[in-house]
């Protein structure tokens, strides 16, 4: 193992711990990220670039092997979330623009580190892949149909707009790093071991970007936003668990729909707020990213331990 690979795997495996210290650092030195904002969607597209890196033939084999496994997992997500936020939103009387933020960041599709989180837990990996790759292909068109649906009372919803928006910074880079691997093996190979630490930069500068943008709103408002985001999550896993067992998933299975029903990809939410929305919107979205971490890091530490009866 080079000095490289050594270095992603120990920034890998303490991951959360990146994304919080660059939410303080965001926090306390707005003037060393703000000028980032317009990277946003930039850093995105590397993180799901590397996503197409990674990705095989044997992640959609699983789709066609066991459909209604993945179909669960990806219903579950897009049904669950979505749902929680407009609920939240509404029994809460959220303000309009945070309103619009919970209800983004819940309609967005699996989280990027919804896959370790399963592996860590001891949970069905290859399920998990499957349901976080399904649905964040067919994010361009459930993304913006849930928030037209769930957010149009709050605020004008540019379907066309979100949609052009997602295929530009999910689905383009995605099939980049797809036709890449396809055509350049060894080297994307190569390059795949250098991807956690790759991934964790782009996650926290976008975490640290946006929470450096709305600090002035985080003070005001920072302690609703928390308790409203850890509501969402752990509500997200309680829920995504019970449907899984539902259908009577076994152990394994419980855990990867649990992981990704619960894990959000809130750097997308975070740059469709940017672009779309007042910057207020993106915070669910940052907070979101340090939270679900933090949470999916305990809860895969102790479903490992958790053994089918």
């Amino acid at each position: 193992m080079n000095t490289v690979e050594k270095i992603s795997k120990f920034v890998g495996g303490t991951f959360s711990i990146w994304v919080i210290l660059f939410a303080i650092f965001g926090f306390f030195a707005p003037e060393a990220f703000v000028g980032g904002k317009g990277y946003i969607s930039l850093l995105l597209g590397v993180i799901m670039f590397g996503m197409g890196l990674t990705l095989s033939s044997e992640d959609f084999r699983e789709v066609f092997r066991r459909p209604v496994d993945v179909l669960i997992g990806v219903v579950g997500h897009y049904l669950i979330m979505p749902s929680l936020a407009f609920i939240l939103a509404v029994v809460l009387q959220l303000p309009p623009d945070i309103a619009v933020g919970v209800i983004l960041v819940g309609c967005c599709p699996s989280g990027t580190a919804s896959n370790v989180m399963t592996y860590l837990s001891k949970g069905d990996v290859a399920l998990g892949v499957s349901i976080a790759a399904v649905s964040t292909l067919i994010a361009p068109l459930a993304t913006p149909a849930l928030i037209s649906l769930l957010a149009g009372q709050w605020m004008n919803i540019n379907t066309q707009s979100l949609f052009m928006d997602i295929v530009t910074v999910v689905i383009v880079p995605i099939v980049l790093g797809v036709i890449v691997k396809a055509l350049f093996q060894k080297q994307a190979a190569a390059s795949a071991k250098a991807l956690p630490l790759v991934s964790t930069i782009a996650i926290v500068l976008i975490v640290a970007i946006v929470v450096a943008i709305n600090k002035g709103k985080i003070v005001e408002t920072g302690l609703m936003i928390f308790a409203v985001v850890i509501l969402h999550n752990v509500l997200g896993y309680l829920l995504g668990y019970g449907f899984a067992k539902l259908f009577g998933l076994n152990l394994a299975k419980r855990k990867a729909v649990t992981l990704e029903t619960g894990m959000q990809n809130s750097g997308l939410g975070a740059a469709l707020a940017a672009a779309h929305f007042n910057p207020l919107a993106a915070v669910p979205s940052a907070i979101f990213s340090v939270w679900h971490n933090i949470s999916g890091s305990v809860l895969a530490t102790w479903f490992a331990k958790k053994e089918e009866k």
